[in-house]
């Protein structure tokens, strides 16, 4: 795409948004910054500004959308009235991208499973950069790309349903379960963007399903690429499973699944799925094994924080999503004190009833979807209003026994009181950290 003099409107001037507009100046285009948020609040961007009404329209070639501004606004909808093409700012930097890209969707799972497909490919000396959704925006990436580099990238909804001509070579949708339909309104919506990651596939490239996912299983049939596949349940060929707790990658041994690093089902399926990637892209298996014993893990996912008189705290402020949550308990037993809570995202909380009374002595209820929790549980386990996550962490201190375990899952988002899940984490750890050994 040549957009050497074009007009170009970029809107929201969050990371991706802010990367976006100095890519597309390199590029030659005449660029201007828009946000709903006046030009004082934002963080210091050079070129002109033109706050987020039908004025940054004007004389606008193409309007380029950040993840964080829905696509279904009025004001882009009279863009298109207007002819002008809007795309995201993934879209826009795969323009300019050289190099196959390996990206992951999915509901849950696609930040642990993006960041350990990277490390898979690093260890076995298969050069690679990581980001999209995860770490370093796509706009970022486009000057350290390379026809021979890889870019493992984590795709959102929210990036990919402004998405057109973008190819991804391996392509991996790992779950669709609901979420976002605050945004996306019907799980039809959301599930529609989550497919195109397919959508300028060729015979040639490669779709990694999940077999046990009926939402993300069905798109095989309107694959154009192979299809592989990953089943945590059973032998599911051509692909990876798990059998009798052994992982198998194209029907030979790859590893044990107690050799996995990582707790829980959730992330043997990830493994599987990563492994499936990996090989995909050339790995070989003795090298996925060495990758996926090395792996650290993921900041806030079922992150382990520290003991404290007996008492384990765990960081899964990744949890923003109910499936999220049933996944982080199913990593424990019993003795859970669970923290619920945040910015609600139209979800049904009862599906959470039958663990928590399992597993669970408490949940402890945080921010503006307390209330909503509250009522969607009420009977199935103690419920204590904390309001935020500092009387939270206190409360549980204070009562949990040794043995017990601290999680910290919200199944919501964290806007109300946080700027994101990783500030969310981050508070909790520093809670866990600052008590005191008594």
């Amino acid at each position: 795409m040549d957009v050497r003099g074009k007009s170009i409107t970029v809107f929201g001037m969050a990371k991706s948004g802010v990367a976006t507009l100095a890519l597309l100046r390199r590029m030659g285009a005449v660029v201007r910054a828009s946000d709903a948020r006046p030009r004082e609040a934002l963080a210091q961007f050079e070129g002109d500004f033109v706050p987020q009404g039908e004025a940054a329209l004007e004389s606008c070639d193409i309007a380029i959308l950040s993840p964080g501004v829905p696509a279904d606004l009025p004001l882009m909808e009279e863009a298109r009235r207007r002819g002008i093409p809007v795309v995201g700012d993934v879209e826009a930097a795969s323009w300019f991208l050289q190099g196959p890209i390996l990206g992951i969707t999915g509901t849950n799972g696609k930040t642990t499973t993006t960041a350990l497909c990277g490390h898979l490919l690093s260890v076995a000396g298969i050069d690679c950069q990581v980001g999209g959704n995860i770490g370093t925006p796509l706009a970022s990436m486009v000057e350290t790309s390379r026809p021979d580099r890889w870019n493992v990238l984590e795709l959102s909804s929210f990036q990919l349903e402004t998405t057109f001509t973008m190819r991804v070579r391996i392509a991996a949708v790992l779950n669709i379960t609901p979420d976002h339909l605050d945004r996306h309104h019907t799980m039809e919506n959301y599930a529609a963007a989550k497919a195109r990651i397919l959508l300028n596939q060729r015979a040639e490239d490669f779709a990694v399903l999940n077999a046990e996912n009926e939402p993300a299983a069905v798109l095989a049939a309107g694959a154009r690429g192979q299809v592989s596949w990953f089943h945590a349940g059973a032998r599911k060929d051509p692909g990876c499973w798990r059998e009798d707790g052994v992982l198998y990658a194209e029907g030979k041994r790859l590893m044990s699944e107690s050799e996995i690093p990582l707790r829980g089902r959730h992330n043997v399926e990830n493994v599987l799925a990563a492994a499936c990637c990996a090989r995909l892209a050339g790995a070989s298996l003795a090298r996925i094994r060495d990758g996926v014993m090395s792996f650290p893990g993921v900041e806030h996912r079922v992150e382990f924080v520290r003991t404290l008189r007996g008492v384990d705290y765990f960081n899964d402020s990744k949890a923003t999503n109910v499936d999220a949550t049933v996944k982080a308990l199913e990593s424990f037993q019993s003795g859970l004190w669970v923290v619920l809570g945040g910015k609600d995202k139209n979800s049904d909380y009862t599906v959470l009833r039958e663990l928590l009374q399992q597993r669970a002595k408490a949940a402890l209820l945080i921010g503006a979807a307390a209330e909503k929790i509250a009522a969607q549980l009420a009977g199935s386990v103690r419920l204590e209003r904390c309001g935020d996550l500092k009387t939270a962490v206190e409360l549980a201190t204070k009562e949990a026994a040794a043995g017990d375990t601290v999680l910290l899952a919200p199944a919501c988002a964290s806007f109300d009181q946080f700027s994101g899940y990783e500030e969310r984490g981050r508070v909790f750890k520093a809670l866990v950290n600052s008590l005191e050994e008594r």
